[in-house]
């Protein structure tokens, strides 16, 4: 069963049905109990990270991704929730991740080639470097919508695309998953991704 986390972030229902679709038991909720007995943890997200740190922290659910996270759950991120797995995001400021993951988030403004349009909106390729996750649809397109993106996420790092220059598109160590695409949004390839992560056993990071 996947637990979707629930903190006030995030197309949450959307989710929930993309898993439906492929025969999956998905259920939404902010009870950190009900979501400790899911087989594995969805941590989804859209808008400001500063803004989605702090609802984490109030709700309490940072220490319940922790605590599952440690515990070797299959943990997956979603655009934001990808980001919060990171050290630090430099949106609008300097504010502080999970701390999962190595890495920092920056603004894609003044690294991109000035023709490019931001937000990163629509359909790129994906180049897969390693993993489970994404076993299979190298080349692939899914679909992207954001402004900032991870860097120093080396010793994670999963897959890549090309938006003038190499941008995270995912990562991955051990049980911890991160896809800053939306696979709900990324027809028959996304749920492709989502099958493969209700597939993936216990195995605690690195």
């Amino acid at each position: 069963m996947v637990g979707i986390i629930d903190y006030g972030v995030g197309n949450l229902f959307s989710l929930q049905s993309s898993f439906r679709a492929i025969g999956q038991e998905a259920f939404v909720s902010g009870d950190p109990a009900a979501l400790s007995r899911a087989d594995r943890l969805v941590l989804p997200g859209v808008g400001a990270f500063e803004d989605a740190a702090k609802k984490l922290r109030q709700s309490g659910l940072d220490e319940l991704v922790r605590q599952q996270a440690a515990a070797g759950k299959p943990l997956l991120g979603i655009c934001l929730g990808m980001q919060l797995l990171f050290e630090k995001s430099y949106e609008y400021g300097e504010h502080d991740g999970l701390g999962l993951l190595a890495g920092q988030v920056v603004a894609m403004e003044g690294r991109l080639p000035r023709e490019l349009k931001i937000p990163h909106m629509g359909w790129n390729r994906l180049q897969v470097k390693q993993g489970r996750l994404l076993e299979g649809v190298d080349g692939q397109y899914v679909y992207f919508v954001h402004s900032y993106f991870a860097r120093g996420c080396e010793d994670s790092l999963a897959a890549v695309t090309d938006y003038g220059i190499p941008i995270t598109a995912a990562v991955e160590r051990g049980n911890l998953f991160g896809c800053q695409f939306h696979p709900e949004k990324s027809g028959n390839v996304g749920l492709r991704i989502l099958e493969t992560f209700c597939k993936l056993g216990t195995c605690k990071s690195l």
